[in-house]
């Protein structure tokens, strides 16, 4: 069994680990070596002060990475022994990952792995196939093996509440002119290591939409385009909202979205409900859930979505100094 994990086994898992979602995408992570362990560390300078004033979305993103850190190890069949919040004196880290016992990655392990660069966001209306129960099944698995939980929004009117939940957080939000600008901050019209390419982005609103969405940058969608009437909505949730609770959901975020993906299903996210403190206690009521919401989601068939840029792994690894 390995005592350490090397320069050369952290560089090839951030590379896998950057592909995780984050809001804007922002990519607020860093990854370091320390005492041969890696560490996962919040990047508070790629907090959203706006859109993410209490960080819970830079650290649901930190757990997406931590998820995928920990899938690419396994899968090179070095797995980690995973401790979240490892130094209650240093907020910013939010994982230690140390060597476990050497061995061959399972079947999950290895589907799981083959989908990360092949999940995107998808920003534009899904085609009217249904998601079969299996499917859904799997997803609820997904969240579960990762100490959350999945809630399906069955039925018109459950979807018809959570819409209107969703459409009133997105009022509250675009009616601050900071969250705005800090949103078409994030709008790349030229090649850029982050943010979301405006050719990337979705059709624009309109005001037959059921559920409200960031455009980002947008454009006028075809005629006969609309967003699905009835779609599948997913609320993902973990026991608490601690910062623990937020790095588990990630990693329950990015399980569930990999297995969507490795179902060949798309899937959007929509934060405006978890950002907004009034939506998100409405929303957990409506579900009867004990626990906290922490991502929304539109599950679907269609369209292959765009892939976002990434910062190269260079610009978030923290490597140790060479003595001399």
């Amino acid at each position: 069994m390995e005592t350490d994990f090397t320069v050369e086994q952290l560089r090839a898992a951030a590379a896998d680990a950057v592909r995780a979602p984050s809001l804007h995408n922002t990519q607020p992570w860093r990854f370091r070596l320390h005492d041969g362990g890696i560490e996962v560390a919040v990047d508070r300078q790629r907090q959203l002060p706006a859109t993410d004033p209490s960080g819970w979305g830079a650290r649901i993103a930190c757990g997406a990475a931590l998820f995928n850190l920990r899938l690419s190890l396994a899968v090179a069949g070095t797995p980690a022994k995973v401790r979240l919040r490892p130094y209650p004196t240093k907020t910013d880290v939010l994982a230690r990952l140390t060597p476990d016992v050497p061995r061959r990655p399972t079947p999950v392990e290895q589907s799981l792995y083959a989908a990360i660069p092949h999940r995107f966001s998808h920003r534009t209306p899904f085609w009217p196939d249904p998601v079969p129960a299996d499917a859904r099944w799997r997803l609820g698995e997904a969240a579960r093996a990762e100490q959350g939980w999945l809630e399906l929004v069955i039925g018109v009117s459950a979807v018809n509440a959570f819409a209107e939940i969703a459409r009133s957080a997105n009022r509250v939000l675009e009616r601050d002119p900071t969250y705005r600008a800090e949103l078409a901050d994030w709008v790349r019209t030229a090649p850029a290591p982050d943010g979301i390419p405006a050719a990337a982005g979705g059709p624009l609103g309109e005001p037959q939409d059921l559920l409200p969405s960031r455009g980002f940058g947008g454009r006028d969608r075809a005629p006969g385009r609309d967003f699905e009437p009835e779609p599948l909505v997913a609320v993902l949730g973990a026991t608490g909202n601690t910062t623990t609770d937020q790095v588990i959901a990630g990693q329950a975020l990015q399980r569930v979205l990999l297995t969507a993906t490795d179902a060949g299903l798309g899937v959007s996210m929509l934060s405006q409900p978890i950002e907004v403190p009034g939506a998100r206690e409405a929303l957990r009521l409506s579900l009867g859930r004990f626990g906290t919401p922490q991502m929304v989601m539109r599950i679907g068939y269609g369209q292959p979505g765009s892939p976002t840029p990434r910062r190269s792994v260079d610009e978030v690894l923290d490597l140790p100094v060479a003595r001399a």
